[in-house]
């Protein structure tokens, strides 16, 4: 079973971020847009885990939160992941303040001490808003960059339960499930 663990976003969220990169979609540039319920932030993803390896992760998940205080991060900026010439991926930007950071490190090493290997890029919270088509060509993103220096979006979003999800893939894009939540503690 593919799984993660992601802090998912509260439907008004999704639909204020939908609102604010309706210009992005409306450019016509070669990109497949995520269906704003799938909005969400990934803090580590496990990739295919066994079943009867699921309450392991469960029980790092309900650990991690228990020692962790709800808090608040914030939203904002436009950008594209590996560059906005060349993009893969199209995001919205997520304050790492020192909480959201030791939430993600305080997994890390949790579900390491559980047999699970460490990520190994440097951490960029985001929240996916498209993939880039591959057959876009040269030029195909031209405009992009001063497009989204023109759009702003700005936010706080209230983090009080990470989730642990199930991502299926297939032609029309992922689905997510999500398995279990864990409330963070105060």
């Amino acid at each position: 079973m593919r799984i993660f663990i992601a802090l998912n976003l509260p439907k008004k969220e999704r639909d204020r971020i939908h609102r604010a990169s309706r210009r992005l979609r409306e450019s016509e540039m070669p990109i497949r847009w995520i269906d704003p319920d799938h909005y969400h932030v990934t803090l580590k993803f496990l990739g295919d885990v066994r079943r009867e390896r699921l309450p392991i992760v469960e029980e790092a998940i309900e650990r991690v939160a228990a020692s962790t205080k709800g808090f608040s991060t914030k939203l904002g900026g436009f950008g594209a992941f590996p560059t906005i010439r060349r993009p893969r991926v199209i995001w919205l930007g997520l304050e790492a303040n020192p909480e959201l950071r030791c939430l993600k490190q305080d997994l890390e090493w949790t579900l390491g001490d559980a047999g699970f290997g460490a990520e190994t890029r440097a951490f960029h919270p985001h929240v996916t808003l498209g993939r880039a088509d591959d057959r876009g060509g040269a030029g195909a993103f031209r405009g992009l960059d001063e497009l989204m220096a023109g759009m702003d979006l700005k936010g706080e979003v209230k983090v009080n339960t990470i989730d642990l999800m199930r991502s299926q893939l297939s032609k029309t894009g992922p689905s997510y499930t999500v398995l279990g939540s864990a409330k963070l503690s105060g």
